[in-house]
């Protein structure tokens, strides 16, 4: 099993306050009912909804494999708390989720994860700094592993990072054994009670640059890896007693192989990020050299797997990468891609209608979004460039800011604007509410706008870096370094 070296992560000030109150208070169940509130679940994909749409830009979604029993959704973990959103926003059912202690705990955050039944998960990394003790860590983790495993075998899906933590390498760390340990175990639950067996659900999250505003989104998945009940006499009776039981290792380490090799052909799996940049760029040079240029997101990230997989049973082939390489970090360097290729040439032209577009709809727009959503947005921008999280928390505060924006700033405001403009009464109390639900509503189109005007903004100012670019010393270069990988194409 190979991938990037396992770095255990540095722990941010959240992850170092353990509230034992909180924990030990935490809603769980070991029967198979979700512990989580079901009114409540449909409010927070409601808003989760809200949040994706505002920070990506597009995102297309593959079509979500059928199967009857409960899965294990996993994928690599690159973007923060955006990764488990984007997986619960991919198919329909209600989702058991675990994660680290402190979000479960902390305010706001905490009162909504509780509410959809996460579960909280004490770290290797948090015990060794002693931040719990290891027979605590191991009464709430094994209390989260089995409300996990009965949730799963009861047909509920479940959502786990394998690798354990979010990290910023262009290839997969090592896996945590503990999906594949309670897959196995509900696998015997679900047996002993006649319900159908569950699988691992391995998902490509893909974004075009994960840490950017606004970015493009792709999610896809491979074929559901069924997991089989393991030959361990009376472990479904212990299991469904509350006691934990450990399932063979082999069978464990055989699953985890399996889904570590499914996730691994969904993830870029590149040497770094160089590299990976550089397979998207011979993707689009080769579509534009058969006339067929890439249209979308999703176009991108598989002609780049299908050069990675057309360089992997071959030498190096550094006539092809090294120029690739070279050339797709002169475009990165300048927030340009293979987009701005045309041919085999920069585009120089610049996008001036979307420009003016882009400006006409942000002031259109402005009156009603800057009052509503202008500050929760800049404390997201603010605390996202300087939280002690990571790069991948960066767009974990964008998309926060736009789901609590909703019942935080619109909702409030929503109903003091109403009682401004009609006086409340018994009789007119109906109408207030109407009118409140109006402008959150109109409060949402606002923002929609404003941000098809950024989009239109952002394509004018990149046509702009573009044209630049083709006029300067580095865009010759580009040009010739283009004109190399052109040539070298015959290798794949």
């Amino acid at each position: 099993m190979h991938g990037a070296p396992n770095i255990e992560p540095e722990l941010s000030s959240g992850a170092m306050k353990l509230r034992r109150k909180k924990l030990d208070r935490l809603p769980w169940d070991h029967t198979g009912r979700h512990p989580g509130n079901p009114f409540f679940w449909k409010i927070i994909v409601l808003m989760m909804g809200i949040g994706l749409r505002y920070i990506f830009r597009r995102s297309h979604y593959d079509k979500f494999p059928d199967f009857e029993g409960g899965r294990v959704l996993s994928a690599i973990h690159l973007n923060g708390l955006v990764d488990p959103t984007t997986m619960v926003h991919s198919q329909d059912r209600r989702v058991i989720s675990m994660g680290r202690h402190d979000l479960m705990t902390m305010p706001l955050i905490g009162w909504f994860s509780r509410r959809m039944g996460s579960q909280p998960v004490i770290r290797r990394s948090e015990i060794e700094n002693g931040v719990s003790d290891e027979e605590y860590a191991k009464k709430i983790n094994d209390r989260t592993l089995l409300t996990m495993t009965n949730c799963i075998a009861s047909g509920h899906n479940a959502l786990v990072m394998p690798e354990g933590k979010s990290h910023q390498d262009s290839r997969l760390h090592r896996f945590k054994t503990g999906p594949m340990r309670f897959a196995l175990n509900a696998a015997s639950i679900a047996q002993h009670r006649g319900l159908p067996s569950p699988a691992l659900q391995p998902i490509g999250l893909h974004f075009r640059c994960h840490y950017w505003f606004r970015t493009d989104a792709f999610i896809e998945f491979q074929d559901p890896i069924p997991v089989d009940a393991p030959e361990v006499p009376g472990a479904a009776e212990r299991l469904s007693s509350g006691a934990w039981v450990e399932p063979p290792s082999e069978q464990v380490n055989s699953l985890r192989d399996r889904l570590f090799s499914a996730l691994s052909e969904v993830s870029p799996d590149a040497p770094d990020w160089e590299t990976y940049r550089a397979w998207h760029l011979i993707g689009h040079i080769r579509a534009n050299m058969a006339n067929k240029p890439l249209g979308s997101f999703r176009d991108e990230v598989l002609a780049a797997r299908d050069v990675r997989d057309s360089l992997a049973d071959r030498e190096p082939q550094e006539g092809l990468l090294a120029p690739s390489i070279e050339a797709a970090k002169i475009l990165h360097d300048h927030n340009l891609d293979g987009r701005s290729v045309e041919g085999l040439n920069l585009k120089t032209s610049r996008a001036w209608i979307s420009g003016l577009a882009g400006i006409f709809l942000m002031a259109l727009a402005a009156p009603v979004t800057i009052p509503s959503t202008g500050a929760q947005a800049f404390f997201a921008w603010y605390m996202g460039d300087r939280t002690d999280e990571g790069i991948d928390a960066r767009t974990t505060y964008h998309f926060l800011a736009g789901m609590f924006s909703p019942i935080l700033f619109w909702i409030p405001m929503a109903i003091v604007t109403s009682m401004i403009l009609i006086t409340p009464s018994m009789i007119s109390l109906p109408i207030n509410l109407g009118l409140a639900v109006v402008i959150v509503f109109l409060i949402h189109a606002s923002n929609v706008v404003f941000l098809f005007g950024y989009d239109c903004w952002t394509d004018f100012a990149i046509s702009s870096k573009s044209a630049r670019l083709a006029s300067s010393e580095q865009g010759k270069r580009l040009l010739e370094l283009i004109d190399d990988v052109s040539t070298n194409l015959n290798l794949l």
